[in-house]
């Protein structure tokens, strides 16, 4: 077992590791344990009742979170010509085609986000091995294959956020930062829970959102009841 350090035991005594805390508790809480040196991100981990290994089971979509993450978000966009050019004039960090495919192969990977126009995913099709298991391959159904990239490099730029379930089932993502005030990391909360709740897959059986933890960086995790989450979703 890792040792932990005297920060973490200290911050740890905060939560009470057998009680459900409603989310406003939860994100009070977790600003009390963000003690280190550093601006912390603040965590969200769920586990979902559905079995990632059926194809109609799948949990995978976007969503704006209206506060932002709190840090700056590098966008490739795979482009040519026209398109190329307004990716650039809306901000992206790294555009190209062949060239940046061949960046990518090399193993140079700077960037959180990669977007493409579908012209270009013949191209990029053959760095799936590659962009796959980082989560960062591009998809229509996750906004990130599009002809509009003006549009998508400005919203993710500005705090557009992927969620994706894994193998085991769990979704983790980040819905900002420590230093956010306890109402803009509510807010972020709030409408991730209803986009997750919302992508519920038709085929899901059972209790669909079945854990929810919140945490920052170097904190505990701080349980939240995910039934009164879906009963105040459903109200």
């Amino acid at each position: 077992m890792a040792k932990r350090s005297k920060r973490y035991k200290t911050v740890s005594e905060l939560v009470d590791r057998q009680k459900y805390y409603t989310p406003e508790e939860a994100i009070d809480l977790v600003k009390k344990t963000a003690s280190a040196k550093f601006d912390e991100t603040v965590d969200v981990a769920m586990k979902l009742g559905v079995d990632p290994r059926h194809a109609d089971q799948q949990v995978r979509g976007t969503v704006v979170l209206p506060h932002g993450l709190g840090k700056s978000v590098r966008v490739a966009v795979f482009a040519q010509g026209e398109k190329a050019r307004e990716a650039e004039a809306a901000g992206a960090d790294l555009v190209g085609g062949e060239d940046l495919a061949a960046q990518v192969q090399q193993g140079r990977i700077d960037f959180d986000v990669a977007i493409a126009t579908p012209d270009m995913m013949g191209i990029v099709g053959r760095l799936g091995r590659i962009l796959g298991p980082r989560g960062l391959m591009p998809n229509p159904r996750a906004g990130t294959v599009t002809n509009d990239i003006e549009q998508a490099v400005k919203e993710f730029k500005a705090g557009k956020l992927e969620y994706r379930v894994n193998r085991d089932a769990d979704i983790h993502v980040v819905i900002g930062k420590a230093s956010f005030p306890s109402e803009a990391l509510m807010e972020n909360f709030t409408v991730l829970i209803h986009a997750i709740l919302r992508a519920r897959p038709a085929a899901a059986k059972g209790t669909y959102l079945r854990k929810v933890a919140i945490s920052t960086t170097m904190g505990p995790g701080i349980r939240i009841d995910p039934h009164a989450l879906v009963a105040a979703r459903t109200r």
